[in-house]
This record gives structure tokens, sequence and C-alpha cells, in this order.
């Protein structure tokens, strides 16, 4: 366990620096990559990210005012918004992605292909069996 609790302090510590290096806290950094592929509503970013109601309106809001992201009303509840990335948003995550890559590349590189696969398959059995017990999208992990 011991060993799995430092690994996660390497990766987050990656995470860290990159949003650090682009002016983003390490959760601006995960609001990002959320809204890669999808435009989840207020709500549902607060549960994925842990925030209430107030902290994920700041943090939208922030990201809003720096360009990254845009709300639209629902469609079905006038009292939600659906939030997703504006073409500066997108390149700034398509950055964080491709150095985030390199970083953690870096960090398995003297791992056999064999064993950079096994552990690939098992964070993603780890990650989608987190999803099925809180009931999220495992894309959102």
């Amino acid at each position: 366990m011991d060993a799995l609790a430092q690994l996660s302090f390497l990766v987050q510590n990656a995470l860290a620096e990159l949003a650090a290096e682009h002016d983003m806290s390490i959760t601006q950094a995960r609001l990002l990559g959320i809204l890669r592929d999808r435009a989840p509503t207020m709500n549902d970013l607060g549960r994925h990210l842990g925030l209430d109601k107030s902290s994920i309106s700041g943090l939208v809001d922030r990201a809003e005012r720096r360009g990254l992201v845009t709300r639209t009303a629902s469609t079905v509840d006038r009292r939600a918004f659906h939030i997703s990335m504006t073409a500066e948003g997108r390149r700034l995550a398509e950055s964080v992605e491709a150095e985030y890559a390199q970083r953690i590349e870096a960090l398995i590189a003297t791992l056999p292909a064999t064993d950079r696969r096994h552990l690939q398959r098992v964070a993603n059995r780890i990650l989608a069996a987190d999803a099925d017990r809180r009931g999220t999208d495992p894309g959102l992990q």
C-alpha cells in the first residue's frame, strides 16, 4: 500500500507542477480533462470533483473569465447549465495532456512493455470498479 500511495503522490505532483506552469490549480486542470469530450451540468461536475455548488460555481466562473469554458442553458431543465470548453480551453487542455503524458511516460519508462500494459489494465479495472461503486461515468475518471 505504501508504494501505491507514493505512486499516487508522484502522479499528483506531475499534474500539480504542470497546472502551476499554466497558471492553474489541479482542480482547474481536472475540469479541463473532464470537459475534453463532454459537456456535463454544473451538478455533474460538482459530484465528480467533490465540490459543493458554490465551489463549482467559482471554479467555472474563473475558467469562464479566462476564456476556457462556456455555460449553455439546459434544454431539459432551465435551472441547469452545461459546461463546455472553448477553443482556447481545448488548446490548453491538449497542451497539458501532451505534457502530462510525457511526464507519466518518463515515470514508467524503465518498465518493460508487458509491465506497462499490465499496469494500464489494472488501473483501468480499479477505475471502472470505483465508478461502478459510486454510480458515475467511468469516462470521468
